[in-house]
């Protein structure tokens, strides 16, 4: 059986980030133990002007609605405050964990070890069992605060991969744009799931 991928949603701009990866991962069959931030469920309310319903259960439904993917791969959803669920235990075996969107605050947190959530507590253990962990910053411009964080972060071992699209693949819609995205912070887990035009030199 294999070891399911943890995800992180963080209170960022961008829930669209998220949504295509689960597409794309669920498609391909993966296993998804996924987390939101309390901030989430404001983020939704902000962007969407949606609900997310709390119940894991329902939870569930509704990202596989958001994803359009209702059958393939499995997906487990927690509470953001259980903090003794299983994915906040070290012997809780997975391919790594992607945080994204990620928010600054999310970013500081786990910089200074702080696990006050459940998302950050699994992002620690992540870091402290060597496993991977990759975040998706969604801000711009950075302050020196943030890339303080963030050099913490990387100097760690947690790969950063900033939300900056390219245009080398020649994107015809806002999709295309988040795919680019959603692939090369993937690629650092070495999951290949999205069709991607890969850079090739003329």
């Amino acid at each position: 059986m294999t070891k399911p991928l943890i995800v992180g949603v963080s209170g960022a701009s961008g829930l669209i980030y998220a949504v295509r990866a689960l597409k794309y991962l669920l498609a391909a069959d993966y296993s998804i133990e996924l987390v939101a931030s309390r901030a989430t469920y404001m983020v939704w309310q902000a962007e969407e002007n949606i609900r997310m319903p709390t119940d894991p259960e329902e939870q569930e439904l509704f990202w596989r609605e958001k994803a359009g993917i209702m059958q393939g791969g499995t997906l487990n959803c927690h509470r953001w405050n259980d903090v003794g669920d299983n994915i906040a235990s070290g012997s809780f075996r997975t391919l790594g964990m992607i945080v994204i969107p990620c928010s600054m605050s999310t970013v500081a947190k786990i910089a200074t070890g702080l696990s006050s959530d459940l998302l950050e507590r699994a992002s620690d253990v992540q870091i402290k069992e060597g496993k991977p962990l990759v975040v998706v910053p969604r801000e711009t411009p950075f302050s020196l605060i943030h890339l303080r964080n963030l050099t913490t972060l990387a100097e760690a071992g947690v790969k950063i991969v900033p939300a900056i699209p390219a245009w080398y693949h020649h994107p015809q819609t806002i999709e295309d744009l988040v795919d680019f995205v959603v692939a090369r912070a993937l690629d650092t887990l070495d999951i290949d799931c999205i069709p991607l035009k890969r850079w090739k030199s003329s």
